[in-house]
């Protein structure tokens, strides 16, 4: 007999209701719920654009036609999606088994916990839904008026460093856009450039100042994400088994529970599952610990200093986790050692992942020239992506744009000064 996928919302509805229930009475406090069904199109449109309503641009059309061709050929699939609002929306794929989505609704309470007590999401925009549909309208305006490729190119270039924020500025300033405009005269670093260039680079139309400010507006929304992808995920899926565990499961069920989370929490023998990696931390400190314990983990921390504070030499050594390099054509493990892959891990996570990069000087040579400063802690930049991004920035600034960081443990400049690309060792 095939898989019999959810015809009744009804069956569906009441089975919800049941499993909110039990998570409310062990503790978990989340947002009010909506959950809506989907066709597996409108899935891979959310998640390709991450969240249901945003501007056009084609590299999330190219995102949704890679994550669409992983579905149709059976390569990955998407169970569900939540967004980190009030009310909490969740879409769960409509062709998901009855138990695929009561295993989906547990999990999702467990994000919506997270969303809502967690520090680093408490200044997050819980109406981004509508803040994104109105950017998405402005800049159709804006396509209108300044035409769709002009307005396409500048977002190439705002998008090419959306990822270099910084969400301390709204901790001190309470606002989005609200920052004072700025200077680096008194040797100061500025770790959002992208507020920083919105503010000062006099090269700018409003228009796209204003796309500046709205592009930033989105990453500020989902940076929370990126700083705790291991302990969200975890805390999720530490809690859909829990759940899970009460609704005393038939036979079928139950395997079919097994063999799903088994597949969401398989270790990666090339590198972390944040599932696998949160969870068992979290059952760790369960043990050992007790709940009110995770309650405030998950309350104050973010990745960093979640495997910073917990990640403990009897945890690495249960997980087998291990550091590894190729070697010719064959992987090989270089070490196991605790303190290096706690390291390891850290810095993998630091800043959400992405590097840390800083604005140093606005007037390099005095000729209003940009220069950027990469704060090296022992990764490389990709220097492909480095000669692919700085004339974007040269759009936004205006002016020629420069880029210290590391090679080979040698600082090293880039250049590009509108025309060519040029790199030099200091």
């Amino acid at each position: 007999m095939g898989e019999v996928w959810i015809r009744d919302a009804d069956q569906l509805e009441k089975e919800i209701e049941r499993i909110t229930t039990i998570a409310q009475q062990m503790g978990l406090d989340f947002f009010p719920m909506h959950y809506e069904l989907c066709p597996a199109d409108v899935i891979y449109a959310i998640g390709a654009y991450g969240m249901p309503t945003r501007f056009s641009h084609w590299s999330f059309g190219k995102s949704f036609n890679r994550m669409k061709m992983d579905y149709d050929f059976n390569l990955n699939r998407i169970y569900e999606l939540v967004i980190n609002s009030n009310p909490c929306q969740a879409f769960l794929l409509e062709k998901n088994s009855l138990l695929q989505n009561k295993v989906i609704a547990a999990h999702v309470l467990g994000h919506s916990d997270f969303f809502k007590n967690n520090a680093y999401f408490s200044l997050t925009n819980r109406n981004m839904v509508e803040s994104m549909s109105v950017t998405a309208g402005q800049i159709r305006e804006m396509e209108f008026e300044y035409g769709r490729e002009a307005v396409e190119s500048f977002l190439d270039a705002a998008l090419s460093i959306k990822e270099h924020v910084d969400p301390l500025s709204v901790m001190r300033d309470g606002t989005i856009h609200g920052v004072p405009q700025q200077t680096l005269s008194d040797n100061k670093e500025e770790k959002d450039i992208l507020l920083f260039i919105a503010h000062n680079s006099d090269h700018l139309e409003d228009w796209q100042r204003n796309i500046l400010y709205r592009v930033r507006e989105e990453m500020l929304y989902f940076w929370p994400q990126l700083e705790t992808k291991i302990m969200n995920e975890g805390w999720a899926t530490f809690w859909h088994i829990r759940i899970m565990r009460e609704l005393d499961l038939k036979e079928k069920e139950a395997v079919e529970f097994a063999k799903m989370n088994a597949a969401v929490t398989l270790p990666s023998a090339t590198g972390i599952n944040p599932y696998h990696l949160g969870l068992r931390m979290f059952e760790y400190l369960e043990r050992e610990y007790g709940l009110d314990m995770i309650f405030e983990i998950r309350e104050s921390n973010n990745d960093v200093s979640f495997i910073r504070n917990y990640l403990i030499p009897e945890l690495v050594e249960r997980m087998d986790l291990y550091l590894f390099k190729k070697q010719g054509e064959e992987y090989r493990i270089t070490s196991k050692e605790w303190e290096k892959i706690q390291e390891r891990l850290i810095l993998s996570r630091t800043n959400g992942g992405y590097p840390y990069i800083v604005a140093v000087d606005d007037d390099y040579n005095r000729k209003g020239e940009l220069y950027l400063l990469h704060k090296y802690e022992g990764l490389e930049l990709d220097q492909s992506y480095v000669r692919k991004t700085l004339p974007y920035v040269y759009t936004l600034w205006g002016r020629p744009v420069h880029l210290e960081t590391v090679l080979g443990n040698r600082p090293v400049l880039f250049t590009y000064d509108g025309v060519k690309e040029n790199h030099t060792f200091l």
